[in-house]
């Protein structure tokens, strides 16, 4: 069930992914419109989750294939890291679609 469930989670990440990144490169990107302190606020969680994603693309893929290869004590070692940060960067990047197109 736990491989189920982590290949269906790989999955839906890989197709999120994939969407974004061609909906981006159709339309641009927005600048942030907030002033203020707001804008630090914006910008450092922006920072973190661009920052952390690029290293979550490696962690969940060596995390899968030690998985997949029953290499359980390494594949712990490295999930014990790619939950924190994929959790983080999930909820950051809804936190900035909000800041950036549903408070202005």
């Amino acid at each position: 069930m736990h491989k189920k469930c982590m290949l269906a989670a790989l999955a839906a990440s890989t197709a999120f992914l994939t969407s974004y990144v061609v909906y981006h490169a159709n339309t641009g990107s927005r600048p942030f419109p907030g002033h203020g302190p707001i804008r630090i606020v914006y910008f450092t969680i922006l920072v973190s989750h661009v920052l952390l994603a690029a290293t979550i693309l490696p962690l969940a893929l060596t995390t899968t294939a030690r998985g997949l290869r029953a290499q359980y004590g390494r594949h712990v070692k490295v999930a014990r890291w790619t939950l924190p940060i994929w959790l983080y960067v999930s909820v950051t990047g809804v936190v900035i679609y909000v800041m950036l197109y549903r408070l202005y």
